[in-house]
């Protein structure tokens, strides 16, 4: 039976549906299932990754396990009408605002098509659960996964720099434009994150984060023009390492040596 869906896809929601099956296929594929029994898909749009979630779920008697989190009311109704999971497990929710614990959710996999006009959104949000999330497999744009799976240089930034400290980043194909209703005006690419077996615990992640930001605010500038903003005492700011390079000269592990050092720093002063 073919499916109709009757409304054109909405530019508030970054929406492009993809067309080709085969390329839907190959990137559920990419899911392992290994270490974890739920999948959540982000924006399932009109199901064309769902129906192969359901096909290999089921055969791993999974099925009441996998998660669709739609914004669009209309794509809600869709999925209920013509995808046969528990309508339960369609959930009308912007992906941004969901918390995972609120639904009891401690280990699953994430899989989806993501807005272009939300990717980088999207995948923060992952990494402020990926004590949470085993895997991810997210089809992006492009330039944004160039830019997740760059180490050093100008591609370099806040983005990937937090991801490559949770997640081992892997970029695993690129998908034309042309396989979109609508069209993009960007080619798409498919990545894979596997969480790190060593974890870092002896910082806390939330600050991390903030010396990430802050290290990146001035990018142009040496990170002691930056990192003062950590303390009024300036002067025990040159302490710390590689003050006289640049954020985007810095290599997680370096991040994780500042962020170390700029937390000892505060707990002596």
């Amino acid at each position: 039976m073919k499916l109709v869906y009757k409304n054109k896809p909405k530019r508030k929601f970054g929406q492009y549906f993809l067309k080709d099956k085969n390329i839907a296929k190959k990137i559920v594929n990419n899911l392992s299932f290994k270490n974890y029994s739920t999948v959540v898909e982000v924006g399932p749009g009109l199901g064309i990754l769902t129906k192969y979630l359901i096909e290999i779920m089921n055969k791993k008697k999974l099925i009441n396990n996998l998660i669709l989190i739609e914004i669009d009311k209309d794509l809600i109704s869709f999925l209920r009408k013509f995808i046969i999971i528990s309508n339960n497990k369609i959930i009308h929710k912007d992906f941004l605002k969901w918390n995972p614990k609120k639904m009891l959710l401690h280990n699953f996999a994430i899989i989806g098509n993501f807005p272009y006009n939300i990717s980088s959104r999207i995948m923060f949000h992952i990494i402020k659960y990926s004590e949470h999330i085993p895997e991810c497999v997210g089809m992006i744009q492009k330039e944004v996964a160039e830019r997740i799976i760059s180490n050093k240089g100008k591609k370099n930034g806040i983005l990937s720099i937090l991801i490559q400290m949770f997640f081992d980043v892997k970029y695993l194909f690129t998908v034309k434009n042309t396989v979109f209703y609508p069209t993009s005006k960007v080619d798409s690419a498919v990545i894979y994150l596997k969480r790190k077996k060593n974890k870092i615990t002896d910082i806390k992640k939330n600050f991390l984060f903030q010396c990430v930001k802050k290290a990146f605010s001035q990018r142009r500038k040496k990170i002691k023009n930056s990192l003062y903003l950590f303390d009024n005492n300036k002067s025990s700011i040159y302490k710390i390492p590689f003050l006289n390079k640049r954020a985007e000269e810095l290599s997680v592990k370096d991040f994780i040596q500042l962020a170390k050092s700029i937390e000892k720093i505060k707990n002596n002063d």
